[in-house]
């Protein structure tokens, strides 16, 4: 089996985790990780559980909007339990590590866009989806999406190629996906063991933000709002100093930035 052929037990062979991908249920093609997931959930999916497909072909991003998942890259949702506070961190966690396991695999720099794209060069190359079910200040799972654009070709793709890259791209390179999936789960179990010890992640994750001190423009629902990133919170809101000196907190958005 070859770095960029996957299956369950090529990824569970080796993995130094203790609960993330113990468990991987693998689909050549899939509809939407995160749906199979959530499905997975209801049947009482042990924490850790990873759903992994080599093609995704109906993937959500945020905002409702499509994510284009082609064979050759990385679409997987992992299943967690964590506690009602630190279901806010999880953003933080998924985009760190995320950034740990390119830099760890291929030695690029990436950067986070808030809340939490991934960038090469001003360009995206990983979005990721967190979606929880809370029932009477209880957190009965929270699902994690994440897709990496690998071994893309944004070019055969004239809808996103001005604004996405891949880390093939990025190398000159295929990059594979095997190594890179593995020490991805083993990123995302440390972070959400140090949450669980009391760490916290804010600190990292804010130096990491590319949007801080830049001129913006923010969707949030119907709105849009332009204006300086100020700075971020604790709970991952974002600050933005508004034309007229207003500062407003933004719980969610898509972010532009304005002074590329």
């Amino acid at each position: 089996m070859t770095e960029n052929s996957l299956s369950s037990a090529s990824i569970t062979r080796n993995l130094k985790t203790r609960f993330v991908g113990q468990r991987v249920i693998y689909y050549p093609s899939l509809t939407s990780t995160m749906e199979a997931a959530r499905q997975e959930t209801l049947q009482g999916a042990t924490e850790g559980t990873v759903i992994i497909a080599d093609e995704q072909t109906a993937g959500r991003g945020r905002l409702k909007r499509v994510w284009l998942s082609p064979r050759g890259n990385i679409a997987l949702s992992v299943i967690l339990r964590p506690r009602m506070t630190h279901l806010h961190s999880l953003v933080m966690l998924a985009s760190l590590a995320v950034v740990h396991s390119i830099e760890a695999i291929t030695g690029l720099k990436p950067q986070i866009k808030w809340p939490n794209d991934v960038l090469i060069g001003g360009k995206k190359v990983c979005g990721i989806l967190i979606e929880s079910h809370v029932q009477r200040k209880k957190v009965d799972y929270a699902i994690i999406g994440i897709g990496v654009n690998v071994n893309l070709r944004p070019g055969d793709f004239p809808d996103i190629s001005p604004i996405a890259t891949s880390l093939s791209r990025e190398m000159g390179r295929e990059v594979p996906r095997l190594t890179l999936i593995q020490n991805l789960l083993v990123e995302i179990e440390r972070l959400y063991l140090a949450l669980s010890a009391g760490e916290s992640l804010f600190q990292e994750w804010r130096d990491r933000l590319v949007t801080l001190g830049r001129k913006i423009l923010i969707e949030s629902g119907d709105t849009v709002q332009q204006g300086i990133a100020e700075s971020v919170a604790e709970d991952g809101s974002l600050l933005l100093r508004l034309p007229d000196g207003t500062l407003v907190r933004i719980l969610a958005g898509d972010v532009t930035l304005r002074d590329q």
